[in-house]
Parts: structure tokens; C-alpha cells; sequence
């Protein structure tokens, strides 16, 4: 029973950090995944994690190289020099 209540109450703070989740559905979610926890071996779990870990850096590196794409196509016009420094080249 407190095992549902901890998962209740920790699906509900995920639910308050992400949009796509409801409070009540981060709750039940909370609970699901307690029950599914207990029941996978450790091996699973830890093939659970690693997979997330690689999966969240995969993600992290193809949101980098897109923001990095976006950043360079926006700055293709020439920089100049300030006045102070075109004086002095001269």
C-alpha cells in the first residue's frame, strides 16, 4: 500500500514537469509503474536504463546539431570589423 502511494506521488511531480501529463494520469502512471518495477527482473532494468541513457544522449546530440544547423544559416552575412580597427588596417 505505501509502495502505491510513493508511485502515486511521484508520477504526480512528473506530471507537474511535463506538459503531456495530467496530475491525475501522472498518479495512475505513478502506481503502473511501481507494479511493473516489482515485477521485471533486474536485468531488464538495467537494460531499461542504459537504453534510456543512450536513447537521451542520441536525442540531446540531434537537438544540438539542429540548434548548431539553425545558428549558422542565420548568420551568413559578412561580419565587420568595428571603425576603431578598420583605422588602424589602414
Amino acid at each position: 500500500m505505501i509502495r502505491k502511494v510513493i508511485g502515486a506521488f511521484v508520477g504526480d511531480r512528473l506530471a507537474k514537469q511535463t506538459s503531456a501529463i495530467g496530475g491525475a494520469s501522472g498518479a495512475a502512471l505513478g502506481v503502473v509503474a511501481t507494479t511493473v518495477l516489482r515485477r521485471i527482473s533486474l536485468p531488464a532494468m538495467v537494460a531499461l536504463g542504459v537504453g534510456g541513457y543512450v536513447a537521451k544522449k542520441v536525442l540531446d546530440k540531434k537537438h544540438a546539431e539542429e540548434a548548431e544547423g539553425a545558428s549558422s544559416n542565420s548568420s551568413k552575412t559578412p561580419k565587420r570589423r568595428p571603425k576603431a580597427a578598420a583605422k588602424k588596417a589602414a
